[in-house]
């Protein structure tokens, strides 16, 4: 296959879809399985979104293992390969999946699966800013964190000691960044579903570009 970015490879993070695990912040509106359901709608969106133009390799990485079914379905419908996150929390699996995938490609990008405003043309400036030399290329979320980090070699010290799950992710990831004097950029901000808010945002959302 042809590929826009061959020398690229966009990494998605994906839960498996199981009632009680997934979009638990949602719960006070939803039930376990609705919660399933979204999540799973949303992570079709990015799996969808990350081949439907072959801009480069995509690899599906799973947690908690890759054995669930809708795992391995998405191998079959978008042609992407699985791998298993590895990490006692979010910034050690990040970490350790930027290890595989630098060992073979010069550019990698992670994005989440619950990010419905992220575009084409958002992963296409986020690869070419990597192609073009940025050490570093982020998209920050309205919720203060981020929603795409990419990398063109390993940088540890941007996944240690900062408090995952927090208001203040980007706060500290752009001050390591800083202090270190990485060439970065930083693309459009974006936003993603984990509150019943975001979900009335993202049916919204969904309506418009119907409609449009």
């Amino acid at each position: 296959m042809m590929y826009q970015y061959p020398n690229a490879v966009l990494m998605i993070f994906c839960k498996a879809p199981v009632a009680g695990q997934v979009k638990t912040r949602l719960s006070s509106v939803l039930t376990p399985d609705q919660c399933v359901e979204v999540h799973t709608e949303l992570s079709n969106r990015a799996l969808q979104l990350a081949t439907q133009s072959h801009l480069c390799p995509v690899q599906l990485w799973c947690s908690p293992s890759t054995e669930h079914p809708f795992f391995s379905s998405a191998t079959t419908m978008y042609g992407l390969t699985l791998r298993q996150q590895l990490g006692n929390n979010l910034g050690e699996r990040m970490h350790h999946a930027f290890c595989s995938a630098l060992a073979t490609y010069n550019h990698a990008l992670i994005i989440g699966c619950d990010c419905p405003s992220l575009t084409e043309s958002d992963l296409v400036a986020a690869l070419t800013a990597l192609t073009q030399g940025n050490e570093i290329v982020l998209a920050p979320a309205e919720d203060c964190g981020y929603v795409l980090i990419g990398l063109n070699k390993l940088h540890p010290e941007l996944f240690q000691g900062i408090s995952w799950g927090t208001s203040q992710v980007l706060a500290q990831t752009r001050a390591r960044i800083k202090q270190v004097n990485f060439q970065h950029v930083e693309i459009k901000e974006q936003w993603d579903v984990d509150t019943p808010a975001d979900l009335i945002r993202y049916y919204a959302h969904i309506n418009s570009s119907t409609q449009g």
